[in-house]
């Protein structure tokens, strides 16, 4: 078993709300710098910079996760994990259906800058990407796992865009295996509140949207990675995510 430090939700420069610096071979470099080994790229309802991500973590020797914080038409996020980074594409051109036709105003909500695999700048997503989408929570996560995501809720331990915090509690039928935090101490907090949640099905990651936001090499996962390989450990990975056994 191989300990690997994780942050499976991160924003780019696509996202509005982050910074510009947010640039894939950014983020992979101070992920390396902080001795991360598995990153996930999780714009707001947009996986577009995602093949980019891919070519800046290749680099840094960093095992790459293709995803999206989609907004749900209650602006519940959940975050979407996919396992090939062709099914985020393909998701991610359902997802474009379900936008709200809003155009973004970068002098008010920031830049939606799409970048190639050496930062430069390749084009500006035009339609406003921090909107809720039109898919209810549950047509949301029944969308996404049909496309083969992992899906679970973002940062319940949030006022902002929470589950909890908007809808009460999880309920069960939404069947999530894992569950994210930003601060681990939130647990003993909700563990009332979420049945469901337990020690060994929570992530603890920054939804980072600053380069200094990335998470610190302090939560991991024990895989097995024999014979290595970072498509084995990305399944394995997957493998434990869906069991909630982390």
């Amino acid at each position: 078993m191989t300990a690997y430090y994780y942050d499976l939700h991160i924003h780019s420069a696509l996202s509005p709300c982050a910074d510009n610096d947010m640039t894939p071979n950014n983020i992979a470099g101070m992920a390396a710098l902080k001795g991360l080994q598995i990153l996930a790229l999780t714009d707001h309802n947009s996986a577009k910079n995602c093949p980019a991500f891919f070519e800046a973590c290749k680099r840094q020797g960093i095992i790459p996760i293709a995803g999206m914080e989609l907004s749900t038409a209650e602006d519940i996020h959940i975050v979407c994990l996919f396992r090939e980074l062709d099914d985020a594409m393909r998701f991610d051109a359902e997802i474009e259906k379900h936008l709200m036709p809003i155009k973004n105003r970068p002098e008010i909500f920031g830049d939606q800058q799409l970048l190639d695999g050496e930062d430069e700048q390749i084009g500006e997503f035009e339609t406003l990407l921090i909107s809720a989408t039109d898919l209810p929570i549950a047509d949301a996560i029944a969308l996404a796992r049909s496309f083969g995501a992992h899906v679970h809720p973002a940062h319940i331990d949030r006022e902002s865009n929470g589950i909890v915090a908007i809808l009460g509690d999880v309920p069960p039928e939404y069947d999530f295996s894992a569950f994210e935090l930003r601060e681990r101490d939130s647990l003993e907090q909700l563990s009332p509140i979420v049945e469901e949640l337990r020690a060994d099905n929570l992530l603890v990651c920054s939804d980072a949207h600053h380069l200094w936001d990335i998470s610190e090499a302090e939560n991991f996962f024990d895989i097995d990675d024999e014979p290595y390989s970072s498509s084995l450990v990305r399944a394995r990975l997957f493998e434990m995510l869906e069991r909630g056994k982390l």
